[in-house]
C-alpha cells in the first residue's frame, strides 16, 4: 500500500518561495518562534511509485555526505496528519524538537550521515561515530541502517535544501542513545515522546551537503 508522508523542514529560502507547491498542490505554511525567527515550513509530499514527483531520491541521489541542518518531522499518512491536528501539529513537534536537539547539543559539526556506493554508510550523531550497511527503497523512501549491534529503519524524503531522514519513536531513541551515546536522558525521552504524540508521527533530521 502506498503511503503519504508530510515533511517539515526549516528553510529560510522557502519563506521567499511563495509559489511553491507539491505534486498534490499542497502549499507551504511557515511558523516562527518567540523571537520572530523562521522556525520551519510544512511541505506536503508523496512517497509512492506512482507520484514520486521529485519527493524522494533515487539510489544514486542519496550518495555523499549529509550534515544536520534542522529538525524534521512527518506523518506517514494524510489520515494520521488530519487526526493529529493538521500542519499545526507538525509545526509544534518541530518547535519542540529544536529545543531538545539544542539541549542535547546536536549541530552540523557533530551530526552527519554519509552513504556510499556498495550500500555502506558511516554516521556521526552527537559526535559519536558508527557505521554499517544500508538498504534503500527508492520507490517509497524507506531506508534500513544495519550496524554491528542493531537494525534501524527510517524514511528519506527530498526537501528543498536537501534530505529529510526520520524515524519512529523506538528507532529515534536507538539513534540517540545507543549510537549517539546521548547522556541527556530527559531530552531523549522528550524526543521519543514527540514521536509518540500521534499515530504515524516520525521525527528526525533535515540534512544538507
Amino acid at each position: 500500500m502506498n503511503k503519504t508522508i508530510l515533511t517539515l523542514f526549516t528553510a529560510m529560502t522557502l519563506l521567499l518561495s511563495s509559489c511553491m507547491t507539491t505534486g498534490l498542490g499542497t502549499g507551504t505554511t511557515s511558523t516562527t518562534n518567540s523571537s520572530g525567527d523562521v522556525l520551519g515550513t510544512v511541505l506536503g509530499a508523496v512517497l509512492s511509485s506512482v507520484l514520486l514527483g521529485g519527493t524522494t531520491y533515487d539510489q544514486s541521489g542519496i550518495l555523499g555526505s549529509w550534515y544536520y541542518s534542522a529538525p524534521s518531522a512527518a506523518f506517514t499518512t494524510q489520515q494520521a496528519l488530519t487526526k493529529a491536528g493538521g500542519t499545526a501539529a507538525v509545526s509544534n513537534i518541530s518547535s519542540s524538537l529544536a529545543s531538545n536537539y539544542s539541549n542535547i547539543g546536536i549541530n552540523r559539526s557533530n551530526t552527519s550521515f554519509t552513504f556510499l556506493e556498495g550500500n555502506k554508510f558511516s554516521a556521526k550523531v552527537n559526535g559519536i561515530s558508527f557505521s554499517g550497511t544500508y538498504t534503500y527503497n527508492q520507490q517509497n523512501g524507506e531506508i534500513t541502517l544495519k550496524t554491528s549491534s542493531e537494525t534501524i529503519k527510517g524514511n528519506v524524503t527530498k526537501t528543498q535544501k536537501g534530505m529529510g531522514l526520520m524515524f519512529d519513536s523506538t528507532q529515534m531513541t536507538n539513534i540517540l542513545q545507543k549510537e549517539g551515546k546521548v547522556s541527556n536522558t530527559a531530552a531523549v525521552q522528550a524526543v521519543s515522546k514527540l514521536a509518540k504524540s500521534a499515530d504515524g508521527a516520525r521525527v528526525g533530521f533535515e540534512l544538507t551537503k
